[in-house]
């Protein structure tokens, strides 16, 4: 938890440039600065980057593994401890040619929910897991995705009940799903957007047929959703360990 020292604090608001979400507000009545606990996400930018010129910002220690969870998610230059990536513990499917996370005939889905500025909340991130679950995607195991070991089970995509207020920079939900599958997937996404208090971007996980053509993005145009004109791609040049 970062807190600000109202014993050190001078009230020049420098920090509140800084903040990724906006949490920091000042308090006229008191001429000091202070943080809004139920926002700050504890990416820990006003820390490393020593904002403060009389060092009234700082740490105390995280207590609950939801509080570790929403710092190391949070926080870019965090290491995951069970996936072993920084930058939200997750390299997606980024390295699907040694990984063979999706084979032929299924489709990844990466929602890349909140952003600096906004975040998001846990809440958030359940109700598009829940959705893309009902809606047949396989959601992505612990060692693949840090969100996962907040599931009690990978077939609802519904969070444990105690980390539903915390606030995180961003967060990724990774799921897979049929060719056939993912219109339906798509919709449920349509669907929930509205019911959230944040954004996100999709991103799709295809393997090109052998004339470099994706079948299953013809339903993009059927459901009003611009076909993506960029992208990343993996032209295979590691050694598989999935030939499928």
């Amino acid at each position: 938890m970062t807190v600000i020292n109202k014993d050190l604090c001078t009230g020049c608001g420098i920090c509140q440039k800084y903040c990724t979400v906006d949490a920091i507000h000042f308090v006229s009545d008191e001429k000091k600065c202070t943080i809004d606990q139920n926002r700050c996400t504890e990416c820990y930018v006003c820390l490393r980057q020593k904002v403060c010129p009389k060092g009234a910002i700082s740490p105390i220690e995280l207590d609950n593994f939801y509080q570790q969870f929403q710092h190391v998610i949070s926080d870019p230059v965090e290491t995951h401890g069970v996936t072993g990536v920084s930058g939200r513990g997750t390299e997606e499917v980024k390295t699907n040619d040694v990984s063979g996370r999706v084979i032929k005939g299924e489709v990844g889905v990466a929602i890349d929910m909140g952003r600096p500025g906004m975040g998001v909340f846990l809440r958030d991130a359940e109700k598009v897991a829940m959705a893309v679950a009902a809606a047949g995607a396989e959601l992505a195991p612990q060692e693949h995705t840090p969100l996962a070991a907040l599931m009690p089970d990978l077939k609802t995509g519904k969070l444990e009940e105690e980390c539903l207020n915390y606030h995180l920079l961003s967060v990724i939900v990774e799921a897979k799903c049929k060719e056939q599958d993912l219109k339906q997937v798509l919709q449920a996404l349509q669907k929930v957007e509205k019911e959230i208090d944040t954004v996100f971007s999709l991103g799709l996980i295809i393997r090109t047929d052998e004339d470099g053509q994706a079948p299953a993005l013809n339903c993009l145009e059927e459901l009003g959703i611009p076909y993506p004109y960029r992208g990343k791609v993996n032209v295979g040049l590691g050694k598989p360990l999935s030939l499928d």
